[in-house]
């Protein structure tokens, strides 16, 4: 059975991860859509997975009185992460598939140019380019399901960087009965 304390803060700041990431793809949107494609809002967003938990977790070990397990922080993170992945994915979903399905095509065009130049700059053979290419354009990437294929490789990474994270926020040594 989960703690209460831990359900409550995951949530609500799963639900402040999940709104903050809609509201940067939402500002993103608004501006300019080559910031999808900016190296910059990558790390923004990434950010937010390391800033919002942080804070998570020390609020919550505090609430705790300091007797955070490890599976305890890991589970309240993951419960974190995985509702703020719901909520932004489930608003790019909305966002690419049925507010502006247009948009798909502008940000696949960005992308393998973006690709194109890079390419160029690291001598990655033509034929790869190439390869690469004819795969994005095959697979949809902002579909709904490929939009959920990487929500899954988030969740991966975002485990990983719980498990991390749950290392550094556990309690030094649980009391003794």
């Amino acid at each position: 059975m989960i703690n209460e304390v831990i359900k409550k803060n995951a949530t609500t700041y799963g639900v402040i991860t999940g709104v903050s990431l809609s509201l940067i793809t939402a500002v993103m949107y608004a501006t300019d859509i080559k910031l999808f494609i900016a190296w910059w809002t990558t790390l923004l967003t990434f950010s937010i997975f390391i800033i919002v938990p942080i804070l998570l977790l020390i609020k919550t070990k505090s609430d705790l009185n300091g007797v955070f397990p490890f599976k305890d922080a890991f589970t309240t993170y993951f419960i974190c992460a995985l509702i703020g992945l719901l909520i932004s994915v489930s608003f790019k979903i909305i966002l690419f598939n049925f507010i502006d399905p247009s948009m798909k095509d502008s940000l696949l065009d960005m992308t393998i140019n973006y690709l194109k130049s890079t390419s160029e700059k690291f001598n990655v053979p033509t034929s790869s380019l190439n390869e690469m290419i004819q795969n994005l354009r095959k697979t949809d990437p902002f579909s709904v399901i490929e939009q959920i294929k990487g929500s899954v490789v988030s969740l991966f990474f975002c485990a990983i960087l719980g498990l991390i994270m749950a290392v550094f926020f556990k309690s030094k040594s649980l009391p003794q009965d």
